[in-house]
């Protein structure tokens, strides 16, 4: 049986769950977690390599060799459908089309593309500046035009909600959904009736980042559902709680001189080899 490509995969997901749950996974091993927990999709965030491949924030200081690295980690390790964030394209239509013909190559199985100008910001923060709607545009179809696989996904981002209104970001999704975008990414929304006017406003599937402490609240699968949002997002849940875990570690062992203490919250050896497989290897050895 021909094995389906990345896009299809995600495809296939999004019509087996409603919405999709689509979490973080900043590395192969999150990644292998997040496939035996049962989730059907997972992401890889810009935020997530910047922060946790290069200890940077972000501020567009990383570029897609540095993502396509993470990617292809991810993807070599599980077929879970991964959604890659290129935040700007790095630079014009040349480098979006590149970027759109790597991470295809690279088993990715979808990308999402943001409306912000290329010193990009944080969603979430004040202060972001965005391109105007035909920048836009011919970002979306440059992406278009450069697939290689037909079933690789362009997602649309617009970040217009805190800097536009609500008016204003309608017309911009309406406008992103004409030039060709297949989903369309919503950040910083407020409110259900927010996520409930942007699935008015256009027929391809929505997409609602719930990421934590910023201007979005917590809302829950359920309460989504009613808007009729498709995906769900959890960029970085799991990276900041393995963060706290990290701090608290290091603080413990520091202080106490020991670890005793912390045993009890940690992945067991056994545990860590069952994730990773490991005695099928030793098996074939």
């Amino acid at each position: 049986m021909k094995k389906l490509c990345a896009g299809e995969r995600f495809r296939n997901a999004l019509s087996q769950e409603t919405p999709l749950q689509i979490v973080g996974t900043i590395n192969a091993f999150t990644a292998l977690l997040a496939e035996q927990a049962g989730f059907r999709a997972i992401y890889l965030s810009g935020a997530g390599v910047a922060n946790a491949s290069w200890g940077l924030p972000d501020l567009a200081m990383t570029h897609l060799g540095d993502v396509l690295e993470d990617a292809r980690r991810i993807t070599s390790i599980t077929d879970l459908p991964l959604l890659v964030d290129i935040d700007t394209g790095w630079g014009h239509a040349f480098t979006i089309a590149r970027a759109v013909k790597e991470l295809i190559r690279a088993g990715a199985a979808a990308l999402h593309l943001e409306d912000q100008i290329s010193a990009k910001r944080c969603g979430h923060l004040p202060g972001n500046t965005l391109v105007d709607f035909s920048e836009m545009v011919d970002r979306i179809k440059a992406a278009l035009d450069a697939k290689t696989d037909p079933s690789f996904i362009i997602m649309a981002r617009t970040d217009a909600l805190n800097v536009e209104g609500l008016e204003k970001t309608l017309e911009r999704i309406s406008r992103y959904e004409d030039a060709g975008a297949e989903m369309i990414f919503l950040e910083g929304a407020k409110t259900l009736e927010e996520y409930q006017a942007a699935v008015n406003a256009v027929k391809v599937p929505v997409l609602a980042n719930i990421t934590e402490f910023g201007v979005t609240p917590l809302f829950t699968t359920q309460e989504l559902a009613k808007t009729g949002v498709k995906m769900v997002l959890y960029p970085l849940s799991a990276f900041r709680a393995m963060n706290h875990a990290a701090q608290t570690t290091f603080k413990t062992i520091r202080e106490q001189g020991s670890q005793k203490t912390l045993i009890p919250q940690m992945q067991t050896r056994e545990e860590l080899y069952k994730t990773l497989n490991y005695f099928q290897y030793e098996k074939k050895e």
